[in-house]
């Protein structure tokens, strides 16, 4: 009777509290963030592994949950991506994984493309475990990028913020279809 109990009084206490996180790997990224006034909500995480290490924990943040990659990339609405380092990781091994991104998922991409990349690129800092990187797509304005919570500076239009993006959730993802899918919620 008594652990009857104790089960009633846990399911009262998960299903009375709201869930207002998503966690992964250890980290915890808010189920939603302001942008703009605009409210954007965590459409999925994933982790990044190179080899057996954990590198990063991402979370996608859109209008509303969206778990088509082509979809999200033609929509001309805000977006977000968090990435919460918990290794260290050179500026030059950032930049790579950019270069490698554009390569795949933009063939044929434009000279002025290749340059807002090499300003992305020039923004990078090295990372430890505990920094974030935050892009954020504002239309009509950029893509603003935030390296361990100090914004370098907006970049490019949605040409930019869909090649970006696609490095994550495009036909060929960096970090891998896994990773694509944890950021899709699939």
């Amino acid at each position: 009777m008594a652990r009857h109990g104790l089960l009633s009084l846990v399911l009262v206490v998960l299903f009375a509290v709201p869930v207002v996180a998503g966690t992964l790997a250890g980290i915890t990224l808010p189920d939603s963030l302001e942008v703009d006034g605009q409210k954007l909500v965590l459409n999925g995480m994933a982790l990044r592994k190179k080899i057996i290490f954990k590198v990063y924990v991402a979370g996608l943040y859109l209008p509303v949950k969206e778990s088509d990659g082509v979809k999200v990339l033609a929509a001309d609405t805000h977006r977000c991506t968090v990435m919460h380092f918990v290794r260290s990781v050179k500026a030059n091994q950032v930049n790579e994984a950019w270069y490698e991104g554009l390569e795949a998922n933009t063939p044929g991409y434009s000279a002025q493309l290749k340059q807002q990349f090499d300003q992305m690129a020039a923004q990078m800092e090295d990372l430890k475990n505990g920094d974030k990187l935050v892009f954020t797509y504002k239309p009509g304005v950029g893509t603003e990028i935030k390296v361990k919570g100090k914004v370098k500076g907006i970049l490019g239009d949605k040409a930019f913020a869909d090649a970006l993006f696609a490095c994550w959730i495009g036909e060929k993802p960096g970090p891998g279809e896994k990773f694509k899918k944890g950021l899709l919620g699939l």
